[in-house]
């Protein structure tokens, strides 16, 4: 059977495929033509995962899924980026078929982008690092694991696409200090989140924005996700 690989670094990303609890780097089989692993936050994390998916489980594409920080002031939180291209230490195409697919089943139900999607080696937390990143790519948002799932994709001659809802806007960015709150698959660390808390290093205002623009992509995602089990039929 013909599966698509999709990688999704954390677990509220995978729990917009499907509502069960995944362990890194342990494949799931989910609906009939779908296969997804969780591979925690990073580029290398990120292409650990999608080659496993291709040497090991033989997939005919790989899907890059989740959320992404806007670069471009007029994104907002649950726009979908489809992007042509993706831009990381060199600029890798998507395959402009299944994008096309993908983006004339969504048509009317999100808002899509096709604009380049840029990739970082670490969460962008400064309006400032962003629009940098935007004038040096002219990407229009940006990720840690797209480029790395591009360069297996290339390596193993398969197409590959990225799908990603964005959460923050170019004007709002998760405080540098809640990452140490975090484990490696975005799960918080309740005891980490409540010490920034009581510290004011984190307020409670900046969690409620951060938690209304990861449903907002949430959203998005289940409705991709939707339409991306039918690019094979």
């Amino acid at each position: 059977m013909k599966r698509i690989g999709i990688v999704v670094a954390m677990q509220a990303e995978a729990r917009c495929i499907a509502r069960q609890h995944f362990q890194l780097y342990q494949p799931i089989a989910v609906r009939d033509k779908l296969i997804v692993t969780l591979c925690g936050m990073g580029a290398q994390a990120a292409w650990r995962a999608a080659a496993e998916l291709v040497d090991q489980h033989g997939v005919v594409a790989l899907i890059s899924f989740g959320v992404a920080g806007a670069l471009d002031a007029r994104l907002h939180s649950g726009d979908l980026v489809v992007p042509i291209s993706v831009i990381n230490e060199q600029v890798y195409a998507t395959n402009g078929s299944l994008r096309a697919n993908l983006v004339r089943r969504l048509s009317g139900d999100v808002n899509v982008i096709d604009s380049p999607l840029a990739g970082s080696e670490q969460v962008l937390t400064s309006e400032q690092e962003k629009l940098a990143l935007a004038i040096r790519t002219g990407a229009c948002a940006v990720d840690m694991e797209s480029g790395a799932i591009a360069t297996v994709a290339v390596d193993r001659n398969i197409p590959f696409i990225a799908v990603r809802a964005i959460t923050d806007p170019v004007q709002y960015s998760p405080p540098a200090v809640l990452l140490g709150a975090l484990h490696v698959d975005g799960r918080v660390k309740p005891l980490s989140l409540l010490v920034l808390l009581i510290r004011r290093q984190v307020h409670l205002t900046e969690l409620l924005r951060l938690g209304g623009g990861m449903r907002a992509a949430s959203a998005t995602l289940k409705t991709a996700i939707r339409q991306i089990e039918t690019l094979l039929d």
